[in-house]
């Protein structure tokens, strides 16, 4: 048996969990609010982030991160802008034989390094030993067993193939990529759109709108992604089209609903304020606008957030700007 642990008992870290438990595995979830953890193990509930739902009997929760660093597959499933200091916290129990999969899509604000590139600087493990899964998974309707599909990447086809087998549940279809950068850039990006088709929305925009930003929106992630080293293949596939798809149609989005909330008036201390999950668009923007800059690609959607995140343009100021644009070719 392939020994499993999952850190971070959130949304998607919990929905994850309970993907691989169906797929017929135990799963150690770690976490440190000690009422979640506590609920998890005496009643399989984690009404914190999904209420009414029943957990497998195959998850066990855990305060004690060495434990769960001790398994053959470690999963990251903490806010992005935690995570250095966290793999500083846990370097001493993690072996360098652990496949390390990630379920983040952030990059860190102070270096818009990739997750991919902090698990190596800071464990020093190498590309075939990192991993991680993307797609469309919305964490309220995986836990509640909707089918789905999703894309395991790894450099190392052993890697892929083996996160494959472990999350192959029979409401979840994963498919193998070796585009890790391509991946990770995908995740990133589409968070940054949904703020923004959340922002149309909030101002009374509509579909028209929304389409428009979305297919803008998946051209300027992709530029960015080739300029880096990506197929460009990937952003038309579950890791860019269906996950932007699915984080800029849903209310479940927490971009989205983010978004909606700046669109309507809210300042963002007040959307911060409202949103109980993270919104990881907001930190990771001007990241992934810097990104752009330091490869030459222009992302005229994701600079517009950066001036409203940042208060340099309201909502209505970003669609004008944006509207406004040099008429070009498509």
């Amino acid at each position: 048996m392939t020994s499993i642990s999952v850190l971070g008992a959130g949304s998607w870290g919990t929905a994850f969990a309970q993907v691989v438990a169906d797929a017929g595995n135990q799963v150690t979830l770690w976490g440190r609010d000690t009422v979640v953890v506590d609920e998890i193990n005496s009643h399989h509930r984690n009404s914190k982030f999904h209420a009414g739902i029943a957990l497998s009997e195959s998850i066990t929760a855990t305060h004690d991160a060495a434990m769960a660093l001790s398994a053959d597959v470690v999963v990251l499933a903490v806010p992005t802008q935690a995570l250095r200091s966290n793999l500083q916290v846990w370097k001493p129990s993690i072996s360098r034989n652990s496949l390390v999969v990630s379920l983040l899509k952030g990059l860190e604000m102070s270096s818009s390094l990739r997750v991919s590139e902090l698990v190596a600087q800071e464990w020093g493990h190498q590309a075939d030993r990192f991993a991680l899964v993307t797609g469309p998974n919305l964490a309220g309707e995986i836990i509640a067993r909707q089918p789905a599909a999703g894309v395991v990447a790894s450099t190392s086809e052993q890697s892929a193939l083996l996160l494959q087998s472990l999350t192959s549940a029979p409401y979840f279809r994963p498919y193998t990529s070796s585009d890790v950068v391509g991946c990770e850039i995908a995740g990133v990006g589409k968070n940054i759109i949904a703020l923004t088709v959340g922002m149309a929305v909030g101002l009374g925009m509509g579909d028209n709108t929304q389409a428009t930003v979305i297919t803008r929106g998946l051209a300027e992630i992709t530029r960015l992604g080739v300029a880096m080293g990506a197929d460009d293949a990937t952003f038309s596939g579950l890791a860019g089209l269906g996950d932007l798809v699915a984080t800029c149609s849903s209310p479940l989005s927490r971009n989205r609903t983010f978004g909606e909330r700046l669109g309507m008036g809210l300042t963002l201390a007040q959307a911060i304020e409202a949103t109980s999950t993270t919104a990881e668009a907001v930190k990771s923007a001007r990241p992934l606008l810097e990104l752009a800059i330091r490869h030459g690609e222009t992302m005229p959607i994701t600079e517009a957030v950066v001036g409203v995140i940042e208060g340099a343009l309201t909502p209505t100021e970003a669609v004008r700007i944006l509207m406004s644009r040099e008429k070009r070719a498509e």
